[in-house]
């Protein structure tokens, strides 16, 4: 696994408040299907749905005893790739919480929990393509 983070997501209870929230301390976002992505430096912060994004990690919403409302996410360059960090997490000590399939949305990605019971993506998602150094930069969701 390299070591970078690409995308950063808050889970939210208020999608407008947390939006409004960023928005007051100078961030400008884009707001897509009931999210927001921020451009971050060299990453994406995003804000999403607690609810929804606890179950699309494969984990049931709930206190932050559990599910604690975030979820890293390591964006890799191929389907194989996905398949590969995941057997590599579960070989040493990962629990897998979502095999890796095609998601709703239409990328490749799957989910697991760290040994502290941290939550993180693995996605093969070609409209977010990395540069040569692993870096991200958000597409132009046509100004929404």
């Amino acid at each position: 696994m390299e070591q970078r983070i690409t995308l950063i997501t808050l889970g939210v209870s208020d999608l407008a408040r947390a939006k409004a929230f960023y928005e007051a301390l100078g961030w400008r976002g884009q707001e897509v299907e009931e999210t927001v992505f921020f451009q971050a430096g060299g990453l994406g912060l995003v804000l999403w749905s607690r609810d929804k994004l606890a179950r699309d990690c494969g984990l049931e919403p709930g206190p932050s005893a559990g599910f604690g409302g975030i979820a890293l996410a390591h964006n890799v360059r191929s389907d194989a790739e996905v398949d590969a960090l995941l057997g590599a997490v579960e070989r040493s000590g990962g629990t897998i919480t979502k095999p890796a399939a095609v998601n709703p949305i239409g990328f490749y990605s799957g989910a697991f929990i760290d040994p502290d019971g941290h939550a993180w993506e693995v996605a093969h998602n070609p409209g977010f393509p990395l540069a040569e150094d692993g870096s991200l930069t958000l597409p132009d969701f046509g100004g929404k």
